[in-house]
């Protein structure tokens, strides 16, 4: 019985860990996104005010998968081993 209880909290563990790479993409993303937009109004200074706007869009949409990956992280770690164990235990009290 500890041994399952163990490898549900260490799978639970592995998947946070493994859910939280999901933050480096948008970390990339927006690093070329800000690189474009600083490349864009130095190239035409007068185009600022668009090109910021539509660079602050897509870095917030950009942002919401990162954000998506730290809540799944969050469930995995404190919410999942809970309901997963009741269910080990409520089978192996129900053999």
């Amino acid at each position: 019985m500890e041994i399952a209880i163990a490898i549900i909290l260490g799978c639970c563990a592995l998947g946070a860990g493994i859910a939280m790479v999901a933050g480096i993409g948008p970390g990339v993303g927006e690093g070329n996104a800000v690189a474009s937009a600083c490349e864009a109004i130095a190239r035409q200074p007068e185009s600022k005010s668009t090109v910021t706007t539509t660079m602050l869009m897509g870095c917030a949409i950009a942002e919401t998968t990162g954000l998506y990956a730290l809540v799944i992280a969050i469930l995995l770690i404190f919410v999942a081993p809970n309901i997963l164990v009741n269910i080990l235990v409520n089978t192996i009290s129900a053999l």
